[in-house]
């Protein structure tokens, strides 16, 4: 059974360095995750090896490229694509790339991952929450989603920390550092990527790249236990589209296991969105390999969903 993760993160030293002063700090904890993030050579590899992993896609993990001079992030992402793009050639059996886009210029994010496409070993992009304050359903965002339609890659989206007027009406007064905690990975960005992706469809921008393909992580951002509720309200609200929410969401999205090891969700996701809509991912390195491998192999379906949950479905949507 092969066995490959989606949502396994890099970065490179240059863009520690640039958003130094954005995110969650420098406490121990992330010192050893930033040493683990740059790493794209043996000590990775050998934790892949020592828990089953045969590929990681890799992505430039979230650090706030929206919130730099523009020019030097689309210079950064470049950098950083062309770093993967090198571990990927000294180990293309076990490493591919979602390319990094700078999204806060649209027209040269397209052309990048044009170029990144180009280059053996990337499959599609990863994109992270807002860009400066702003959702991408936004029309400027158009340029994105025509490239990626066009070269058939799919748009990983990601969470990233909320914006600043968000981060204070919702998810302060409780101190350091529950109030960043409770505002990205223990509550705040996955509903608000659940809600980024229901944006998306509403705003009707399926309909103008019907051939769109999107993954969202932490088993479906809570979109599989509230889809149903969604589509019956939104889709009597959004008169510009031509089918129910729900459909949208059903051809459209892919959902992966990143750092959601429960069976809960998991059953929940089987039921909404089926077996083959389900990709394995870890997180890494915020989520545990080992973690991620006992969990898919203890997962309570049968053995051709746990080979298409595994790696068959990445490998069909990826072309792996």
């Amino acid at each position: 059974m092969r066995v490959i993760t989606l949502e396994e993160h890099m970065t490179i030293p240059e863009i520690v360095k640039a958003t130094s002063h954005i995110g969650a700090g420098s406490s121990d904890y992330m010192r050893a995750i930033q040493e683990k993030l740059i790493d794209v050579d043996q000590a990775r590899i050998a934790d892949m090896d020592a828990n089953g992993i045969d590929l990681q896609v890799l992505s430039q993990v979230s650090t706030g490229l929206d919130l730099i001079d523009p020019a030097e992030a689309t210079a950064l992402a470049r950098a950083t694509n062309d770093r993967m793009a090198q571990a990927i050639a000294d180990r293309p059996t076990r490493f591919a790339g979602f390319a990094a886009l700078n999204t806060t210029e649209p027209e040269k994010a397209a052309r990048e991952l044009e170029r990144a496409m180009a280059i053996k070993g990337f499959v599609g992009t990863m994109l992270h929450g807002t860009s400066n304050g702003l959702f991408l359903d936004d029309p400027r965002f158009s340029p994105i989603f025509e490239a990626a339609q066009a070269l058939d890659a799919p748009i990983y989206l990601h969470p990233a920390p909320p914006p600043e007027t968000v981060q204070k009406a919702y998810y302060s007064g409780l101190g350091d550092p529950t109030d960043y905690m409770l505002a990205t990975a223990g509550w705040g960005w996955h509903v608000e990527t659940g809600m980024h992706a229901l944006r998306l469809i509403v705003s009707g921008l399926f309909d103008r790249f019907p051939r769109l393909k999107i993954i969202i992580g932490h088993m479906g951002e809570n979109l599989p236990f509230s889809i149903v509720r969604a589509s019956t309200v939104l889709s009597r609200g959004a008169k510009n589209l031509k089918r129910p929410v729900k459909e949208y969401f059903d051809e459209h999205f892919w959902i992966t296991t990143s750092g959601y090891f429960s069976n809960p969700p998991l059953k929940c996701a089987l039921e909404v969105c089926g077996a083959e809509r389900i990709l394995f991912s870890v997180d890494y390195p915020f989520g545990s390999n080992r973690a991620g491998r006992e969990f898919l192999d203890s997962m309570p379906v049968s053995d051709t969903d746990r080979a298409k949950i595994a790696g068959l479905n990445a490998a069909k949507l990826l072309k792996l």
